[in-house]
């Protein structure tokens, strides 16, 4: 193997491994006994953006959204391409509804939103189906692993 290969392996798997671990920092969330890899989401740039445009999301991965105070959440999937499930969870970190198997939405401005049924102050996104799999219920509590912060 020549130099100038070996250096362009490694230069690769050292970018590889640095942008795994911005995307997670190794952060989890807990659900119903199920750790997740999550990316943290705190600020409303964040928040707008979320999960559009990406083509896929690991089995054991999501994203946690942190809103500044609770209220009533509303969530769409304008520009998402993975079918998704919507978990809304309040101050106590106690599930407050779900949405199951949203599906993507590639009709900009109209698509639809999906509502918390109660004030929500987290917001976890999973790929579509794990709710199902977890038999989640209203009541479940969100655990946070490290450097994922609650509001107080």
């Amino acid at each position: 193997m020549n130099r100038s290969f070996r250096c362009a392996v490694l230069l690769l798997l050292a970018t590889c491994s640095a942008a795994c671990a911005t995307a997670s920092d190794g952060r989890w969330v807990e659900l119903r006994g199920k750790r997740f890899v999550v990316e943290v989401v705190d600020t409303e740039a964040q928040r707008q953006r979320g999960l559009m445009f990406r083509d896929a999301m690991a089995d054991d991965h999501g994203m946690v959204f942190i809103h500044d105070y609770e209220a009533p959440q509303a969530y769409w999937m304008k520009n998402t391409k993975i079918p998704l499930d919507i978990y809304y969870f309040d101050h106590a970190r106690k599930l407050v509804s779900v949405s199951r198997d949203v599906p993507p939405c590639s009709l900009g401005d109209r698509c639809p939103p999906f509502a918390s049924e109660a004030p929500a102050l987290y917001v976890l996104e999973l790929n579509a189906g794990t709710a199902q799999q977890l038999g989640v219920q209203p009541g479940d509590e969100i655990k946070f692993g490290p450097g994922v912060h609650e509001r107080k």
